[in-house]
């Protein structure tokens, strides 16, 4: 049994899953799992997408490589996806959106993404396409919504979520006794 939870950060690049994920690793202790360096560090990518002009990776091979670790608890899973984590695995999804998408086209903008790319994100944002994912692979009592546009959200997010997994880790030591 896990002592510590694994926490899913998505949403579309650009609303902070990252900044979220290394303030929570700093105030909790939990480990910060950033799925893109582990993709490129543990060679899990498939192929490069012209278009996009973004790596496609090899979900079966980035599973498979991260499994171990998950397995013991204690990572903020940091990716903009998460339908292909298994439900097991998983004990709180956040689903960080960004409402305004002229905030989130001048992030995407000043990190230099192909015009194709900014789009396609920004349309995944304006429709709700990852919080729809997550409702569709997550039970819906461990899927969570927050804001994240402001400079303030991200503390008062964080904070909540410490709070989450203060509980979290209070549930489980109540239930092994």
């Amino acid at each position: 049994m896990r002592t510590s939870p694994n926490i899913i950060i998505t949403g579309t690049p650009g609303v902070g899953k990252t900044v979220h994920c290394e303030q929570l690793a700093q105030d909790t202790g939990l480990r910060h799992l950033s799925i893109n360096q582990i993709a490129k560090d543990r060679d899990c990518i498939e192929t490069y997408d012209e278009e996009l002009k973004t790596w496609v990776v090899d979900e079966d091979k980035l599973l498979d490589a991260i499994e171990d670790e998950v397995l013991q608890g204690g990572y903020l899973i940091d990716w903009h996806a998460c339908d292909l984590f298994p439900k097991s695995w998983i004990d709180l999804v956040v689903v960080l959106r960004c409402p305004s998408t002229s905030t989130l086209y001048d992030r995407l903008s000043s990190r230099g993404y192909h015009e194709t790319k900014l789009q396609e994100n920004l349309d995944a944002e304006i429709f709700g396409v990852l919080i729809e994912e997550a409702r569709e692979g997550f039970d819906e009592e461990i899927v969570v919504e927050l804001n994240s546009e402001e400079d303030g959200d991200v503390e008062a997010n964080c904070a909540r979520i410490a709070s989450w997994i203060e509980n979290w880790k209070s549930d489980q030591s109540k239930n092994s006794d």
